[in-house]
């Protein structure tokens, strides 16, 4: 399984052949703007966390370019791209499907979501994704939650991808606790930096993580993350 770092909360997951992007948000993002070109994305499926702008911006842009790639997310917000055309598979917190690259299961996030038209855009969500090579746990735009706890009863991580960026989500104490919280000893940071709010020191995350025990990947954009 490889996983690029496209910016903010955004990656390319590719796993027994096809590729997933996770919360496209590039053209606008200045960080990932000039390193990552929508037109050398290819993709297979959207997977979406919850709708705001900044995890779905790029969903029709690149779709132009990968006419046949599908959603994958809540209800609403497969509902509301398919007014736009685009083919989806709805989910909801607890449930699980089984696609041509692996299991998705869909869990809880502690956010909001409505895109920036103001329509609803359901609960948001994180994602437990097993394949035949790797699971990883994609936690989206979360506070720390209990619920998190559940995740380890069903399927042994390899790698949790946590948002560290503090003020919208989880801060960097708290992405350690929810480390803990899944069972998973390596961790990957995610949304973090794009926006003043959000900007991190890095070295006290990366001795943070170490103080914990833990492997800790901060990756730059456009790094590619074999596991």
């Amino acid at each position: 399984m490889n996983i690029t770092f496209l910016g903010h909360a955004s990656l390319l997951i590719e796993t027994n052949g096809k590729r997933i992007i996770v919360d496209p948000f590039i053209t606008a993002n200045p960080l990932a703007a000039e390193k990552i070109s929508l037109q050398n994305l290819k993709v297979d499926y959207f997977l979406i966390t919850h709708a705001h702008q900044d995890h779905v911006l790029d969903v029709s842009a690149i779709h132009e370019l990968n006419p046949d790639a599908i959603i994958i997310s809540n209800f609403e917000i497969v509902t509301y791209f398919a007014n736009y055309g685009i083919n989806g598979h709805g989910m909801n917190h607890g449930g699980s499907w089984f696609f041509d690259f692996g299991k998705i299961t869909m869990v809880n996030a502690w956010h909001s979501s409505s895109f920036a038209d103001g329509t609803y855009g359901g609960n948001p969500a994180g994602y437990v994704l097993e394949s035949e090579e790797k699971s990883i746990y994609i936690a989206g735009d979360t506070g720390l939650t209990m619920d998190m706890k559940i995740i380890p009863l069903f399927t042994k991580l390899d790698l949790a991808i946590l948002p560290i960026g503090d003020n919208f989500t989880m801060g960097i104490d708290s992405a350690v606790v929810a480390s803990d919280y899944v069972d998973c000893q390596n961790v990957m940071g995610y949304h973090f930096d794009t926006f003043e709010l959000i900007k991190i020191d890095h070295e006290k995350a990366k001795k943070t993580f170490k103080k914990a025990g833990k492997d800790f990947i901060l990756p730059e954009i456009g790094e590619k993350i074999t596991l």
